[in-house]
């Protein structure tokens, strides 16, 4: 039977807590002056509208494209302290990367940030030895105090009875340590809506066409809307420019003469579908600096990443054969090889980092932030880690409340007053919420297990919302493809909830259907038929 039979009854929903049109959000847009004016809708420029609605500013941020639609939506997926960092010397910054790690999994996100272990094989003739890897693993744990276990090197036996995948060939001895990981793309978007409850206007698709001057100093944006072509302005005392790749191009805008900030290494990953459970990730040295993953996420197996100068239009990058089979042959120096078969593949994509200007090579680049003022005030943030997005929406903050002349202090509340560690919305137990999901019969039991744990941990409570939508509406209950867990009441709470515009929205960054392979003609029809009826 077609996964689509139910699609044509669907309708609309009741608007109670729905976000605004994109007209009455344009209006809202246009018709005020804004404290801050955020241009870039990725994890960086997305926690500096957080940080800053909660200061008390009033704050706009739009972004060309969808939010997280880019750099931080293309990551390998790790919320983690860094180990490589260790060979560098950089021990403060991996305590530092630990404790807002740990920050995350704790008290921000733990409905959406999961522990992992990780195994690091030493093999014959490989670029490290045993004891070197053990000292390292051990030391990266207690600078993050021992929080998840101590890190130690167990045998190639005990490694494979918890890897089915682990190459033992030649394998001398297993390190392991452990980490998290998420759905960046679900983690973006909870960072957007948690911007919008503390008061923030946010419109995706909205893509900036010049900047607004006043005697000299950028006061705004003028904007189009890729959605239906409407050009809007904006108006703002202080305006940020966090476009990742293109914060250059926009630098151009306000400075035609501004020199180059930043360069571009591309990363590209491999999605496979998993043949067995894997109860640990691996990280396998290939060089002096370079490792690559093999990751158990969202029940694929993420492979990954490339390192490697870009210079290229952002808009283009992919990943391409030769990134895909460079992929498969690093995985195979610790991967069996019946894992890595080019059928199991289901998706391949590549993101841009974004690195200071600099000598040498990319892979030896420093992995920071830079935030800086163009000639006309307007500031630019690029860099960065995505485990630190939080620390560096602080960093950008007090930015901003240094600028000369000070045009924000009086209307600021002190970053020092605000708390420490709120939550993401939807913060719970998703076990708990897994479990309420399936017998609670005011939300209509409705649900298989692995829809409602699937639930559980990509929106926590707000599960409930979608599992209401599914009981007032049985078609919304049905999966969407036989083979995923994502059921068509996510698609219409993406499209009223979530700033859902296009299919690529729903299928690549509010649910897991492009990654699992299950992106087809007839589900990407259904998509856009639901969208079609937005309210």
């Amino acid at each position: 039977m077609s996964t689509l039979q139910s699609v044509p009854t669907l309708g609309t929903h009741p608007a109670a807590g729905r976000n605004p049109s994109r007209s009455e959000t344009r209006e809202l847009l246009s018709h005020a002056t804004y404290d801050l004016l955020v241009i870039g809708g990725g994890i960086l420029g997305t926690s500096v509208a957080w940080h800053a609605a909660q200061s008390g500013l009033r704050v706009a941020m739009v972004d060309a494209g969808d939010f997280a639609g880019a750099t931080s939506s293309a990551s390998s997926k790790l919320v983690h302290g860094g180990l490589r960092y260790l060979q560098t010397g950089a021990v403060k910054l991996v305590a530092e990367n630990h404790q807002e790690r740990r920050a995350l999994a704790k008290d921000v996100a733990p409905h959406l940030v999961n522990p992992l272990t990780f195994y690091l094989p030493v093999y014959k003739g490989g670029p490290v030895g045993a004891a070197k890897l053990g000292a390292g693993v051990f030391a990266y744990t207690a600078l993050s105090a021992f929080g998840d276990g101590v890190g130690k090197v167990i045998s190639p036996a005990r490694a494979l009875a918890g890897n089915p995948g682990l190459r033992t060939e030649n394998l001398k001895a297993v390190a392991v340590y452990y980490d998290h990981q998420m759905n960046d793309s679900r983690v973006a978007v909870m960072t957007v809506r948690a911007a919008v409850e503390a008061g923030a206007v946010v419109l995706n698709h909205a893509e900036v066409k010049g900047l607004r001057f006043t005697h000299g100093r950028v006061t705004g944006a003028d904007l189009s809307d890729r959605v239906d072509g409407t050009e809007f302005g904006i108006d703002a005392r202080v305006v940020l420019n966090a476009t990742g790749p293109w914060v250059d191009h926009l630098r151009k805008l306000e400075d035609a003469a501004s020199d180059p900030s930043i360069r571009l290494s591309k990363g590209a990953h491999v999605v496979l579908k998993r043949k067995a459970p894997w109860k640990a990730a691996m990280a396998t040295p290939i060089d002096k600096y370079r490792i690559t993953f093999a990751l158990p996420w969202e029940d694929q197996l993420l492979l990954g990443t490339t390192d490697e100068e870009y210079t290229g239009d952002p808009a283009d990058v992919r990943a391409t054969e030769a990134d895909i089979q460079q992929i498969l042959d690093e995985a195979a120096h610790s991967v069996r090889a019946e894992h890595l078969s080019r059928d199991l593949i289901t998706y391949a994509f590549a993101g841009l980092r974004v690195l200071p200007g600099g000598p040498g090579g990319v892979e030896k680049a420093k992995r920071e932030t830079v935030v800086s003022e163009g000639r006309g005030g307007m500031l630019s943030v690029a860099g960065g880690k995505w485990t630190t997005y939080r620390h560096i929406g602080r960093t950008v903050m007090a930015k901003i409340a240094k600028l000369p002349g000070g045009p924000l202090n009086d209307d600021m509340v002190a970053l020092s007053q605000l708390p420490k560690r709120p939550p993401l919305p939807g913060v719970a137990n998703p076990n708990a919420v897994a479990h309420r999901l399936l017998v609670d019969h005011d939300l209509g039991s409705r649900l298989d297990p692995l829809t409602a744990r699937h639930l559980a941990t990509h929106y926590g409570s707000l599960s409930f919302d979608i599992a209401r939508l599914a009981n007032e509406d049985p078609a919304l209950a049905l999966r969407i493809h036989p083979d995923g867990p994502e059921i068509w009441a996510q698609v219409v709470y993406a499209r009223d909830y979530e700033w859902a515009e296009t299919a690529d929205d729903v299928l690549r960054r509010r649910t897991t259907l492009t990654v699992r392979g299950l992106d087809t003609d007839e589900v990407r029809a259904g998509v856009e038929k639901i969208l079609a009826k937005r309210a």
